[in-house]
């Protein structure tokens, strides 16, 4: 470690507005945000070295929530201690976070009620469906290593359809892929098939009757949506779409079409992608319900670096734990294909030209897989937006 440089000594309000700058500038997801972050603190500032910043990304992307927010945290840790990491990590979100409050506001003002508008937005929606599927792809490419992760994620998915309440087949998924081996990988799989068969018949409708219930948000549960979905962030901002949706849409609060709006919008400003829950906490609750839902979605991304800086390396050095987390992210594949599905199924009600909402779905789709870059997302959301107004009737 001796050999390892310092971070340069920085004024509280010189770091926050350092970090401010990059949350300014954090359009095109976390690769090109966390990118962004390395060519300016390691590479031009040298902060750290860049073998150190690669191990520090391997433990973010490890751990539950948004990875370059969560590099923001740790680097303002290191470079002024927590309290500096506290800033870091408010001067990244707050550009995305004060966007997306605006974006609400204009959407519930300008844009509910009105037809003009809401035929280019159902042509955002078939795009931002095509934009998950394309995530779905790459999360579960990466995290679907053997034929158990597989089987896992294909029992998450059918028992996230059938009613299952969230966490049985996260927990099974966990559990059972820690303890497998190739010898008794067989009997496991039959385990975790009559767990999540216990789990649907005997817990599904107990556990998961709360968020099919219909009645007025509160701070509080909109407070715990944020929550469940920052936790639960394994592989990328678009695992906490189906925990948001639950707690927001499963509740009655808000529509499906109005849900995926939020998440194209978050594609399009320089912020987190998690940041559509600032919208869908607006929508729902207005500023204090945007407040509650995103404090909710960031509190472990602080928590996790500022309670456990000195241990984080070390933590995940655990070879049981990697394969616990490796479980949990196989379910959370199966999870979001399920949610896709059911956000696909409550947007194929809404067409009325089959052939029109295909035409654009494939577009997206070629989009998702030939276009990179920061602007990528915004340009596929325009182009989406142009098609549903050229082509729906």
């Amino acid at each position: 470690m001796t050999n390892e440089p310092l971070p340069p000594h920085l004024g509280l309000l010189q770091l926050f507005l350092k970090f401010l700058r990059f949350g300014c500038l954090a359009f095109g997801g976390p690769v090109a945000q966390i990118a962004m972050v390395r060519q300016s603190l390691v590479e031009e500032e040298h902060w750290i070295s860049s073998a150190r910043f690669n191990r520090l990304l391997a433990v973010m992307q490890v751990l539950p929530g948004p990875e370059a927010h969560e590099l923001c945290v740790h680097m303002g840790i290191l470079a002024r201690g927590r309290l500096g990491g506290l800033l870091a990590g408010l001067g990244f979100m707050l550009p995305g976070f004060i966007l997306m409050l605006l974006a609400g506001w204009l959407y519930s003002t300008w844009v509910l009620g009105n037809g003009a508008i809401a035929i280019a937005l159902f042509g955002i929606q078939i795009v931002v469906l095509a934009i998950i599927l394309r995530a779905v792809w790459r999360i579960g490419k990466h995290v679907l290593e053997d034929r158990l992760l597989w089987v896992l994620g294909f029992l998450s998915f059918a028992a996230t359809l059938a009613g299952v309440a969230f966490w049985i087949p996260l927990l099974a998924s966990g559990l059972i892929y820690a303890f497998a081996s190739r010898r008794n990988a067989v009997l496991l799989i039959g385990v975790s098939a009559a767990l999540l068969a216990w789990g649907l018949y005997s817990f599904g409708p107990i556990v998961a009757g709360p968020f099919q219930s219909t009645g007025k948000a509160s701070v509080f549960a909109l407070f715990l949506a944020g929550l469940k979905g920052g936790l639960l962030t394994f592989g990328g901002a678009y695992t906490a779409i189906p925990y948001v949706r639950a707690d927001t849409v499963g509740r009655g609060w808000l529509s499906d079409a109005t849900f995926l709006d939020g998440v194209a919008l978050a594609g399009t400003l320089p912020a987190p992608l998690v940041i559509f829950a600032t919208f869908t906490g607006y929508i729902v609750g207005g500023v204090h319900g945007a407040l509650a839902i995103t404090a909710g979605m960031f509190l472990p991304a602080f928590a996790f670096s500022m309670i456990l800086f000195e241990k984080l390396e070390r933590i995940v050095e655990n070879p049981a734990l990697h394969r616990l987390l490796n479980g949990v992210a196989a379910s959370v594949v199966g999870i979001i294909a399920a949610t896709l599905a059911q956000l696909g199924w409550s947007t194929g009600e809404r067409v009325s030209d089959p052939l029109a909402a295909a035409a654009i779905f494939g577009l997206g789709i070629a989009g998702t897989w030939w276009f990179r870059g920061r602007m990528a997302a915004p340009a596929l959301v325009v182009a989406g937006g142009l098609a549903g107004w050229l082509f729906t009737p």
